[in-house]
Formats: C-alpha cells, structure tokens, sequence
C-alpha cells in the first residue's frame, strides 16, 4: 500500500510539473499595430458615444446592430472599425489588408 501511494504522488508531481514552466505566449505582433495618430490612423478612442464619433469621424460606411449581452454593435470606416458596447466606444482597429 506505502508503494502504491509513492506512485500516486511521484505521478501527480510528474503532471503538474509541466504546469510550473508553463510559457507565456504573444500573438500580437507590434510591427503590425497602428499607430492612434495623424502619423497612423486616427480614430475613435474608448469611452466616445456614438454621437461623438459620428460628429468626429462623419457617417459610417456599414452599421451592424447590436448582438449578444451586453450588446455589443460595430460600425465600419474606411479605414478602421469601432466596436460598442451599448452606446459607448470598447475599442477600434485597424484591420489588415
């Protein structure tokens, strides 16, 4: 029976062994973030309402509703999308062409 412990606890140190030296990996790539300025691409930034970011940025291109909960809607520009959760700005980006 002592054995059969042994074993039980030398396994379970084995598997969470692997766990300590876990690494941490990054996809996002820095060379391909655009820069949030006249040098880049200026746009909406979080916290704007929607009635900001239309008298900044005029008119969108496409308006899609608002799905899920909480309700999260996006609005494509030229050359960049704003995401909204209710009426305020969560995030905008820049996508690859």
């Amino acid at each position: 029976m002592t054995q059969y412990m042994f074993s039980l606890v030398a396994c379970a140190l084995l598997a969470s062994s692997d766990l300590s030296h876990a690494k941490v990996i990054s996809i996002a790539d820095q060379s391909n973030q655009v820069e949030n300025s006249s040098q880049g691409v200026l746009r909406p930034t979080q916290g704007m309402s929607m009635a900001f970011v239309e008298q900044q940025f005029g008119q969108a291109l496409q308006k899609y509703d608002a799905i899920g909960d909480p309700p999260i809607s996006r609005w494509i520009y030229t050359d960049f999308e704003v995401f909204f959760e209710y009426k305020l700005v969560i995030h905008s980006v820049v996508p690859h062409k």
